[in-house]
């Protein structure tokens, strides 16, 4: 038995498209429903109340289009609201930070990991938790840096005002001070960080940017590629794999613009991208 339903993929703005292009890649049979809540993005800045309201109001939209799954492809909702989601819904929800906290731990040589990501999700420690479940002896370092989510969302992916931004962002974790002199994380002298996670799906939109300013000994690591291959197993295991043979269809949804969110969803999937249709939640941004 087949299962044409589509998958639902859930983000607060652009960044689970990255997500996204790895589920079409990986299952390029499976049809897709794409939620962007990008008028009230960015998520991580907010409180965990509004994370989970925010969140919960985008997923009953999902459901409503009758997914067999979700992929909240949001860091942020991911580390505040995964386990209130999955008690609300009767079906398969997968978040992004278990399968990025796997990669990560499997590619680090030194055991020592950086990972920068959204205030609410440094918060939340998600992250620290998931790769020390996956090697305890991993040294984790959590940075929030809640200035890159607004480039990407404006689209403004390089340049010199985004290349000094994530210089800005990753100075703490590539740095043993900061700019005041004092000390950022209690490592022995000289220790490095020989992985960096990529806590936050909208990040790898500006990979190359930080690939140039961490240098060939730092290897990244994001939860795109991971999810995508877990998301394809729990398919299976549930026997919810679409036809092989099936032409599969994507919707593309945003509470915000659509004419911006198509101009940058068109860099990452090509001219080829459908249209984008816009869609009002029940409370408005603030």
């Amino acid at each position: 038995m087949s299962d044409p339903r589509p998958i639902g993929v859930f983000d607060s703005g652009v960044g689970g498209l990255t997500v996204l292009r790895e589920i079409v890649r990986r299952s390029p049979a499976e049809s897709t429903v794409y939620l962007g809540d990008n008028a009230r993005a960015p998520y991580g800045v907010r409180s965990d109340e509004e994370v989970l309201a925010f969140s919960t109001q985008s997923l009953d939209l999902l459901a409503e289009r009758e997914v067999k799954a979700i992929v909240v492809a949001c860091n942020t909702s991911t580390a505040v609201a995964i386990g209130a989601l999955r008690r609300r819904y009767d079906l398969p929800i997968l978040g992004v930070i278990r399968p990025g906290a796997s990669a990560a731990a499997l590619a680090t040589r030194n055991r020592r990991v950086g990972v920068i990501a959204t205030p609410a999700t440094i918060r939340s420690h998600a992250y620290f938790s998931a790769i020390k479940d996956e090697n305890p002896a991993v040294e984790v370092y959590e940075h929030a840096t809640p200035t890159l989510v607004p480039f990407v969302e404006a689209g403004e992916l390089s340049g010199p005002t985004a290349e000094a931004a994530v210089a800005d962002a990753l100075a703490p974790l590539l740095g043993e001070r900061d700019a005041a002199g004092e000390s950022i994380f209690p490592r022995p002298p000289g220790a490095t960080i020989d992985t960096l996670l990529l806590g936050c799906t909208h990040y790898p939109l500006l990979r190359s940017i930080i690939e140039a300013q961490v240098g060939e000994h730092v290897a990244i690591v994001d939860s795109a590629t991971a999810t995508a291959s877990a998301l394809a197993e729990l398919l299976g295991i549930n026997g919810l794999e679409a036809d092989p043979d099936a032409d599969a269809t994507h919707l593309q949804l945003t509470t915000g613009d659509a004419g911006t969110f198509h101009v940058l969803a068109s860099r990452l999937f090509g001219s080829a991208f459908p249209e984008v249709e816009q869609v009002e939640l029940a409370v408005a941004a603030t």
